[in-house]
């Protein structure tokens, strides 16, 4: 009968397979991001919609129980309607910005999981490379609306952000807590994951500085911004080529390098989709359409948010949009510490800051590009020394395959310093328009 149908034998009939012995096989695509968003999970009550009448009803029903209900963050999903209501009424902007960034965070968690859930029947190459684009979408959603708005600043600052935030806070978070968790085991992990995103992150860094070294070396009376554009589109393409290259060192060549570390029995009972893939798909895309109602609202409310706290903009961009927009993924990142699974939280922490850095970043540039918007790479030179010694402390830090919760103290005590600097940094709001540097910005114009 209708009614006996299992979880997984719903998801089965929504695409076609029910009662096929030799049907698609179902993959199961584990990496760290997606392995550390699902500590926020729980599992669903399957008797609550059991007892539907009709088939289709109960599926919708069994869906909604499984993205909706099934996260820890649910409790925040009412700031969604709350900030939509905030804005058709006209509340005041900065509750509309503290809402809209409240609601971004179980929708970030719920991006990864249905990202995971359609991994497991596309197959581990696909799923991988979904993971690898949408693992950070809530940042490039951001990125991209502040781009069309012509908010280079918060633009910048936003990226620049999530890449402090992944190496000194969530890592450093990580290591602390874990070191203090296991203060009698020895912590260890595989150093060459973090050596290639180490490697990965320099390669970001070179090209973040050179424009701006560009800027500073030129003679005077012969720099103009027109060559940075240049010198930095040219750098994005580069980034992109490396991190094309990194997606297939990732999922082909070297995939055993980024296997997780093994997992219980437990775990491995709940390696099934729960949700079919159509389901999955759509899902997905009505998700992400809320992302970008909200990141537009957050990108519109910046300023307003700014004045009325009294809180810089640079340090709402940089400290406050990361910690909320990837609190689902960082706080999965510090439980696999305490569990002494420090290859998870290594891959969570840097593989997210590489995937900004060499992903998010060089795509805004060339979407700007076509655009006819000027951004550049050149971060000026506060912002550009602050990502120099992160990213140079934390390979430091990992040079030598072991943790301890001194490490994780260092790491965290750095970013509480950045954070001071930008919580007094005060830029002008003619500025918020503009580029980070002292140049003007100006128009593409084709040659």
């Amino acid at each position: 009968m209708a009614d006996e149908y299992s979880d997984q034998e719903v998801c089965n009939l929504e695409n076609g397979e029910a009662n096929k012995g030799s049907g698609k096989e179902i993959w199961n695509v584990k990496t760290p991001q997606t392995m550390s968003s699902s500590m926020l999970r729980k599992k669903s009550d399957p008797m609550l919609v059991s007892n539907v009448r009709f088939n289709i009803l109960r599926q919708f029903l069994a869906n909604l129980q499984e993205v909706i209900l099934g996260t820890k963050l649910a409790v925040l999903f009412p700031a969604i309607p709350l900030a939509v209501v905030a804005d058709f009424y006209k509340f005041g902007r900065p509750w509309i910005f503290a809402l809209s960034l409240l609601g971004l965070t179980p929708l970030a968690e719920r991006v990864s999981f249905l990202t995971e859930q359609i991994a497991y029947f596309t197959g581990p190459t696909v799923g991988g490379l979904l993971n690898a684009t949408c693992g950070n979408a809530t940042e490039l959603i951001i990125a991209l609306l502040a781009l069309y708005q012509n908010k280079i600043n918060v633009l910048k600052y936003s990226l620049l952000g999530s890449i402090l935030s992944n190496l000194l806070l969530v890592l450093g978070t990580s290591l602390l807590c874990g070191g203090l968790a296991n203060l009698k085991k020895e912590q260890r992990y595989d150093r060459k994951q973090a050596d290639v995103n180490s490697l990965l992150l320099l390669l970001g860094l070179l090209c973040h500085m050179l424009p701006l070294m560009f800027r500073y070396s030129a003679p005077p009376g012969t720099f103009t911004a027109n060559s940075t554009l240049q010198l930095s589109r040219a750098s994005s393409i580069v980034m992109l080529v490396a991190y094309i290259s990194y997606i297939v060192f990732q999922l082909k060549t070297h995939r055993q390098l980024f296997e997780s570390q093994e997992e219980d029995e437990e775990e491995e009972e709940e390696e099934k989709a729960v949700i079919g893939f159509w389901s999955a798909f759509s899902w997905l895309v009505g998700m992400t359409a809320i992302i970008a109602v909200l990141s537009e609202y957050v990108v519109g409310t910046i300023e307003a948010a700014s004045d009325s706290w009294g809180i810089s903009i640079s340090f709402i961009s940089i400290i406050l949009l990361p910690i909320v927009g990837n609190a689902a993924e960082h706080a999965g990142s510090i439980i696999f510490a305490f569990k002494n699974k420090l290859d998870i939280s290594l891959g969570v922490a840097l593989g997210s800051a590489s995937q900004i850095s060499m992903f998010v970043v060089p795509l805004c540039v060339i979407t700007a590009w076509i655009m006819g918007v000027s951004m550049d790479l050149d971060f000026s030179l506060l912002e550009t020394g602050s990502l120099a010694f992160t990213i140079i402390i934390t390979a430091f830090t990992l040079q030598d395959g072991t943790s301890h919760y001194m490490k994780g103290v260092i790491l965290f005590l750095c970013y509480i310093a950045i954070a001071a600097c930008f919580f007094v940094h005060k830029i002008p709001q003619s500025e918020s328009t503009n580029n980070l540097g002292a140049k003007p910005s100006i128009r593409f114009m084709a040659a």
